[in-house]
This record gives C-alpha cells, structure tokens and sequence, in this order.
C-alpha cells in the first residue's frame, strides 16, 4: 500500500520561513539569500518525508506566501494594475500581488484575501475579467519537481485544480461567470502536465477542495471537461484527485465517472464517505482510493484501531494494490514537529503523550500501512499497545473533566442569551451615555507589536527581566499610546494591548483547560504564523484576564477605553480543539468564561466593551444543509458571552476576511451594537450584504488594509466612506482599520491613524454643511 502525504509545512521547524522573508522585505536579506531559505526548507521537508517512509511526497507544497497566488502567477492571472511591474523581477511582482507595493512613485493596492474554505488559513484572492488571458508565466512547479529529482527524491507534484482556482477567485467586472474561463485556462493546465510527464512524474496531485461544497450543474460540467481530458493530454501521468475538509456529497456520481488514477477522501471530517464510495455501482475496477485516516487539521494522536477498521474495510474489497494510506489533507494546518516541545513545564509530559504534529503524522501513516500488510509482527504490535495505551491515559486522566463546569452549562437559560432591550431602544441610551460625535473613530484594537515589546516579554519569560520591571514598561507604552490616540483626536480609545502576545493564546493561558507549546507554530497568511493553544479539558476562568490593564488605561483619559476580548467562536476555532465533546458544548465553556469577564469590565466602569469574533464564518460548514446546526450554537454562544451586561454599555464584535452575504441573518442575530469589518481591500464590497438586508445596528467598514504595508491617503478614505454611505446610513457608520494593527510599525500606523481622523473629520464637515 502506497504511502502517500497532501502537503508539508513551509514555514520551517522554528519559522526560518517567516524570519528570511521579513528579513526581505525590510531590505535586510537579498532574494538570493530569500530563495537559499526556501530551498533549504523544501530540501528537509522532502527527506524527512522520505526518512518516514512516505512513498507519494509532495512538491509545489512549498510557498513564499500562498499557494492560491502561485496558481495565479503560474497561469498569468495577473491583474492590469500590476503590469508595470513585471520588469522588476518575479519575486517584487508576487509580493506586491500579495501585500501591496508603495515605492518608486508607484502606489497599487495589495489583492483581497480571504479564508482557505473553514481554517484560519488566508489565501490571496485570484481577480478574474471578463476578457481574461491566460499563459504559463512561472514554471515553479515544474522546477521544483526537477530541484527534488536533482536531490534523489521522486515527488509527486501538487497543483490547484483549474475548477477550486477559478471559483476561489472573484469576478472583477460584470457579465461573466469564471466558471466560463475554463476553456481559455485549460491549455495552460496541458503544457504544465506535459512539462511533468516529460520531467519524469508518475503520480500528480490536483486539489480540488471546491469537490466539498455545493455546486451546480454547470461547474460539474466544466469539471468534467477538464478531467475527461487529462487522459488524452497526459497519458503518461498518474493523477491523484484530492479532496478534503468534507465528504464529496452530492458531486460523487460526477467524481467517480472521471478518468483519474486515485481518489483521495478525508475520512477525518467525512468517515462516512468510505461506505457510500465502497457500496457505489460506478466505482471502477481500478480506481485506488487515498483513505486520510491521519488528521491533517488537528493534533491529538491518531486512534490506530479506528484508522485500521477504514483501511481493512477498503483492502478486504479493493486489494491492498489499491488502497494507499494518506493524511486527511495537508499537514500545512500542523505544527512541525512535536519533538522539539522539551519544556514539561510548558507542556507536561501526561498531555504531549496524546498528541501528534506533523512529523509524527508521517510515522503514523507508515505504521498504520505496515500495520495492516504486518499484523503479526511483534515490534509493530507493540506499536499498537502503545497507542491503545496512550488513548486509555488520556479517557481516564483527571486533567479532563471538571463538574462544575458542565453543570453551569447545562443550567444557561434563554434568559442568559439576549439582551434586555432591542438595538433601538439601547442606541437612546448609549448615545447619552457614551456622548459620541459623528462618524466616531476607533482602532480594532491593537497597536504595533515593536521588536523592543516582543523583546521585553522575552525577556521576562526567561527570568532576565523582573516582574516589576516588566510592569513598568507596559506601564509607560500604555501610557504612551493613550497620549497619541487623545493627540490625534480619535474618540473610543484602546490600550493598546502590548501585554498580549496573540489574540487567543493570551486568553487561553488564563483559562483552565488549556495547554500550550514552545514551537507549535502553522501558518495564518504570509509570514504570519500562529501558536494555536490545545484545548484538552473542560474550560472555566479562575480569575479575571484583562480588567487590570484596561482599569489603567481608562484611568490615564476620560475618553472611553474599550475593553478587548476574543470571543468563544474564534477562541474554539484558533485552537486545537479537543476531539472527545461536540465543539458546541466546548464553545459554551469558553463563552461563560468570557461572560465573566465582560461583567467584570461594565463593574470596572468600561461603557464599551469588543469581543472579537473574526472566525464566525470561517467555521461555517462547507455544505448549506449544515449551517443551521452550527449558526445556532455559534450565535448563541456569543450572545452568551456578551447579554450579561447593562442597556448603556455598548457591545462592539470585529469580523475580517468574511463573506457575509449568506449568513447575514445571523450576523444581525448577534445583536452587537457595533460590528467593524474588513472592507478596504474589497472595496466596501461587503457592505451590499448588510445595505440588502437594511441592517439595523452600527457599522464600522474597515477603511485601511493592515495586512499591506502601504499608508493610504486621507482622500481615499474618504471615498471608501463615500463609498459607504451610499449603502449604509450614515448615522450608522463608524471609522476604523479593518483589523488589530499589531503586525504593522509605529511609522506607518500613525500616518495612517492622522489620514484616518481627518477622513472623519471631512465627513462631519461635509454632512453638516448638507444638514
């Protein structure tokens, strides 16, 4: 049975991907250096993969900053605004692609980004036009199948299917759907499968993940074009059809009548799948199936008995020539390597007993493959107690449950999810509370995360700088931060949050039931990279999280702080959940938690309090038919965390990097008083979907892009409220960045926060003058 992996992390075991690329772009690395880095990942990922048996290893996993952007440099969908810069080199073009370019009298905006189907994964938004080209404008795929061969190592390419890359992008102009590029992309997809075959591939792997949603008869039309011809094109090659994250549904009839080699199913997130497939009139006599037994998305220790039962059932009908062994999807969704965790007092030894990260995800693979060929073998058996012995210690450890906790869940009330008033009622009271102007501006949350912040919380990690000490300096940058923001003149003021390392982690370590890793890091977007926390137990706050430093901003200014939480949706999704509850029930946990806190900050005196939910719609199900199972314990479980508190205090939600148009219904059923949103990069795009449904409370549309480098104008912030105010009423809107601003440097955060104020100013102006 073949061994086969999706994908492999980039990053690199201690991010050297993230350090070589923002050592680039702040001039402090040359691009020869940049390109030594990423061969030097790609080389050790390509070995430990062979060192661990994997027979099928992936290329082209391998990115700079996103796979969808590659697909798109590779094929030539290129966006006009970028033309002059294709003189500049390969490199300077993809990265303004993805993160905007401002120099050399050239100012263009960076590409939309958005969520990779329902992870915390971004990838950049491919922009299609009525008139669309297309032309083989990179050959990166076909290179590093060459680089791996060059190294002795016989990789299987990966590629983006043609149907996922088009219906993941967006339409830039009207009169067209980018289904119906398909037949000008094609020839492209031909020359790279020529080009591998003549390179010497045997298996390629085409994602197709667009295979777990809903689609119409038209896409699996097109689908069905482009398969049904791989065969004539591309005889040579052996094609690997993966989908992941869902079961295929009702796209299965469609899937099984195409001429593919192997068929890759995500028995993880769709265990029922391998029946429905195994029972089918249409499966083929020759089709081999990718079972991914191996969670590519989690990391608790596979369960060897339950991945066995999957893989006997295939092998006692199929042969075991035509059952492979696979993880669920990529392992990009993974830490690196659970090995480097060394620090039990970081991570005790009871609770890295039950887990597994990428690495150890490929020994799984290769075990439960000999496993199955080899049940009689000693040494593999005993490979077997041990992990049945690893899942009883963790059944039966006392570190799990807490009692207490379930009984307050099981005792929440309708009583304890709404709000006393309705919106209208509670916006009276708010105004002559809070004494806002026009057009009021804030920032999401928080301000930039200097190398000298990150240092001195380094440094008192390890003991090298006192607990005073360390007070007194976030002491004085909260101080600071205060001062600029009344300089400036924005009106509902943040502290800044220089204590916080990450939005979720910080919570998560003041909350029972969480553990944490030294080198847990994946890849949120570019070289941004996270350290999701491991929920193993039942959660509960044994003493308040942030009343402390949000008491002493407020006390430096009589304008009002917000107090800043995140909240249960986006704690549970940013984390590594545990795998023995329903999620819902664990969400509940985290929301009475956070409900704690909220009421501890209206009893402080903070009148304005955001609980950040940017992952409610991430974790929407991929197929409609499930939503409304999970937007009814999501919504709850925010209105939960947030219905505590008085008619005056005003509840504000942050979402970024969403699509609300489906769901816009239950985005108004969390009855936040205020929801800012991500809406600079689409071009106040988003805002249709709450103008359409005449959405009834505050509005702040991001009006500046964080995630780019660029500052943008005083006049085009203006216009995107302009923009605004055409849809949204304008006694509705707020202003504000579309997100946190940690990522970004002082310099351009306060030119950008000075062109931001005064955007608001102007509008004041400007309605009053029509008032």
């Amino acid at each position: 049975m073949l061994k086969n992996n999706l994908g492999y992390p980039r990053i690199g075991d201690r991010r050297e991907l993230k350090k070589a690329s923002e050592l680039f772009w702040a001039g402090k690395l040359s691009l020869d250096e940049l390109v030594t880095a990423g061969k030097n990942i790609r080389l050790q990922n390509w070995k430990t993969q062979k060192e661990a048996g994997i027979d099928l290893i992936p290329s082209n996993d391998f990115s700079f900053y996103d796979q969808v952007l590659d697909m798109a440099l590779t094929v030539g969908a290129i966006p006009d605004r970028y033309e002059s810069l294709k003189s500049k080199g390969e490199m300077e073009l993809y990265f303004a692609m993805a993160r905007g370019y401002q120099k050399d009298g050239l100012d263009i905006t960076a590409m939309e980004m958005t969520k990779w189907f329902d992870t915390n994964y971004h990838y950049i938004v491919p922009e299609f036009v009525k008139n669309q080209s297309f032309e083989l404008y990179s050959t990166k795929i076909v290179d590093e199948f060459n680089e791996a061969k060059l190294q002795g190592i016989e990789t299987k390419p990966v590629i983006i299917g043609p149907a996922t890359f088009l219906l993941l992008g967006k339409e830039k102009e009207a009169g067209f759907h980018r289904i119906d590029l398909l037949k000008k992309l094609l020839p492209v997809y031909w020359s790279i499968l020529k080009q591998l075959a003549d390179a010497g591939a045997k298996w390629v792997q085409i994602d197709e993940p667009i295979l777990a949603t809903d689609l119409s008869g038209i896409e699996l039309n097109a689908i069905k074009e482009f398969y049904g011809k791989i065969a004539l094109e591309a005889p040579e090659l052996n094609i690997l059809l993966a989908n992941y994250f869902d079961c295929y549904g009702n796209n299965l009839e469609t899937v099984l009548s195409l001429p593919v080699q192997a068929l890759h199913l995500d028995l993880v997130r769709c265990p029922s799948q391998l029946q429905d497939i195994l029972g089918s009139l249409n499966l083929s006599s020759d089709l081999k199936l990718s079972l991914g037994v191996v969670d590519g998305r989690n990391i608790w220790k596979n369960d060897f008995d339950k991945s066995l039962e999957f893989i006997s059932r295939a092998k006692n009908q199929l042969g075991e020539e035509r059952v492979m062994i696979a993880s669920s999807c990529s392992l990009l969704h993974s830490p690196c390597d659970l090995e480097l965790e060394q620090n039990e007092s970081k991570l005790s030894a009871e609770i890295k007993d039950w887990l597994a990260f990428a690495r150890q995800k490929l020994e799984e693979i290769a075990l439960l493959a000999h496993l199955s060929q080899n049940p009689e073998d000693k040494v593999l058996q005993a490979k077997l107690q041990d992990n049945q012995t690893s899942h009883a210690r963790r059944q039966a450890s006392t570190l799990i449950h807490n009692q207490a906790v379930k009984q307050r869940v099981a005792d929440v009330s309708k009583s304890d999810i709404q709000r006393g008033l309705d919106f209208k009622q509670r916006k009276v009271v708010q105004q002559e509370t809070l004494n806002l102007p026009h057009f009021p501006t804030t920032t999401i949350g928080s301000f930039p995360q200097t190398s000298e912040v990150r240092k001195a919380r380094l440094q008192n990690k390890k003991g090298e700088l006192s607990n005073s000490d360390y007070h007194d300096f976030l002491e004085r940058h909260t101080a600071l931060a205060i001062r600029w923001q009344e300089e400036i003149g924005l009106d509902v003021l943040v502290h800044g949050e220089f204590e916080r390392n990450d939005m979720v982690e910080y919570f998560g370590e003041q909350l029972d039931g969480f553990a944490f890793t030294q080198f847990g890091w994946v890849q949120s977007y570019g070289s941004r990279c996270v350290k999701p926390p491991i929920i193993y137990g039942d959660v509960s706050r044994p003493n308040p999280m942030t009343l402390e430093w949000t008491k002493y901003a407020q006390s430096l200014t009589e304008k009002h702080v917000k107090g800043m939480l995140t909240g249960p949706v986006t704690i549970l999704q940013w984390s590594f959940v545990r795998n023995d509850q329903p999620r819902s029930a664990t969400c509940n946990q985290i929301a009475l938690a956070i409900r704690d806190e909220v009421i501890d900050l209206e009893a402080a005196g903070i009148k304005i309090i955001q609980v950040d939910e940017p992952a409610i719609r991430e974790g929407l199900p991929l197929r409609r038919a499930d939503w409304i199972d999970y937007l009814d314990w999501a919504i709850d479980a925010f209105k939960l965390a947030t219905s505590g508190v008085e008619h005056s205090t005003q509840i504000h939600t942050h979402m970024c990097y969403s699509e609300f148009n489906d769901i816009i219904d239950s985005i108004a059923r969390m009855d936040a008083d205020v929801i800012t949103i991500e809406c600079s990069r689409s071009q106040m795009e988003l805002l249709d979907a709450f103008a359409e449904f005449n959405y009834p409370n505050e509005i702040g549309p991001g009006v500046y892009d964080i995630h780019s480098p660029r500052v943008p104008s005083r006049e085009e912030m203006v216009d995107l409220l302009t923009k605004a105010m055409k849809v949204i009423p304008e006694d509705q809107l707020w202003v504000n960045p579309d997100c946190g601003l940690k990522t970004r440097g002082w310099e351009e955060t306060k030119q950008a926060l000075i062109e931001m104020v005064g955007a608001a100013h102007d509008l004041r102006e400007k309605v009053s003058v029509y008032q």
